[in-house]
């Protein structure tokens, strides 16, 4: 049986909004993680076959496919090509998915996966906006829809209203996510003071460590904020952070660990998708992982880490209810509340955080889901050699 290995796995620290990241063009960004995946693997660029890479918003520098203007801009070589994708907030865990299954079918043996994501520089849905303006388009993915508006009707289709669904269904009140919220920037602080990062941080110029984590924070400052939407419980404080970043790995074959002398450090060991409600939108890692425990055989306590991307506080919080996972075991090392969220940066930075936690903490199985636009969600398990 065919096997994708993970060899090695890299990212930037994450810069906040205006931050230390916000004035690098995208391409240099991936340039970045690209020159440290190479030069830490060891690998001969010129046999990777293909760059997959996820991003959001892909107009201006992040125009043009990003994944071959920043394998360029880094200055390898030209034969090899590169690839854009765009499956929302799991852009470039879709990357990875892409990279491991050219693996896994003999098609290639090398490829690099990973995403970049300024936010700083193109807010998240500018890109939509610039385009239809110009054009006298109706503004939107769903706006003027025959088909949509006949299936869903005019329901709002926004990610603050779907996390204010969650919140409701699953009855998590504003304290929960208060609680939660601050629970993620002590696991990230204790992270950084530990030093859990740094192996999987190429610091970019004097930035070596993560923005987004708030010493100062406290449930009683996040009370003060006004929620999102009117009336509801979901605030900026129990939100994903807007943040700028990249991250990259390298899956290898079997036959390309050989070849390259590589020294693989997980296999993939499950890769699947699931959509549900587009509507209520960030629900779909239940039932992702749902699906992707049945097709394993495992269960959630095989599971000893999860990487589930914190895009507001219900999605994590309502996931853990149906799953039953232990909340020791999840996002240990905090996650995006207070870490950010480079949009198609996250699914590689997620995977890279669960590897090297696994290889420190000694753990087996990892687990990585993230809720995404239109409803869907990726599950990816990987086995620590």
């Amino acid at each position: 049986m065919a096997e994708a290995y993970i060899v090695e796995a890299v990212r930037t620290p994450v810069g906040r909004r205006r931050g230390g990241l916000s004035g690098v063009h995208p391409a240099d960004l991936g340039a970045h993680v690209l020159k440290a995946l190479v030069v830490r693997s060891g690998v001969d660029p010129a046999a990777v076959e293909d760059v997959v890479f996820g991003c959001l918003d892909t107009i201006g520098p992040q125009a043009g496919d990003i994944a071959r203007t920043s394998w360029l801009a880094a200055g390898l070589p030209e034969e090899v090509p590169g690839a854009t994708v765009d499956r929302q907030c799991g852009s470039s865990q879709q990357a990875v998915h892409f990279a491991a299954q050219a693996v896994l079918s003999g098609t290639q043996d090398l490829v690099v996966a990973g995403g970049v994501q300024n936010m700083s520089q193109i807010p998240i849905a500018f890109a939509s906006r610039q385009a239809a303006e110009p054009l006298g388009l109706t503004q939107g993915p769903f706006a003027g829809s025959e088909g949509w508006r006949a299936r869903y009707g005019d329901l709002p289709v926004n990610q603050f209203h779907g996390a204010e669904m969650i919140a409701a269904q699953w009855a998590i009140t504003r304290r929960d996510q208060e609680e939660f919220a601050l629970s993620s920037h002590q696991r990230a602080l204790r992270a950084i003071d530990q030093g859990r990062f740094d192996r999987e941080i190429v610091a970019f110029g004097h930035l070596a460590v993560d923005e987004g984590p708030r010493r100062d924070t406290s449930q009683a400052k996040m009370a003060q904020l006004k929620p999102v939407v009117e009336g509801g419980t979901v605030t900026a404080a129990c939100s994903s952070q807007v943040s700028d970043g990249a991250a990259a790995l390298l899956l290898a074959s079997e036959r390309a660990v050989r070849r390259h002398g590589l020294t693989p450090r997980a296999r993939i060991h499950h890769l699947s998708v699931r959509g549900e409600d587009p509507i209520r939108m960030l629900s779909a890692p239940i039932p992702a992982t749902a699906h992707a425990l049945k097709k394993t055989g495992l269960t959630i306590d095989d599971i000893d880490l999860v990487e589930i991307n914190e895009a507001f506080a219900p999605v994590v919080l309502a996931w853990i209810e149906e799953t039953g996972a232990d909340p020791a075991r999840v996002n240990v090392n905090g996650g995006a509340i207070a870490l950010g969220h480079p949009l198609g940066a996250t699914g590689a930075k997620l995977m890279t955080t669960l590897l090297h936690e696994l290889e420190r903490s000694g753990g087996r199985l990892g687990l990585q889901t993230m809720c995404e636009g239109g409803g869907q969600a990726n599950v990816t398990i990987i086995e620590r050699l």
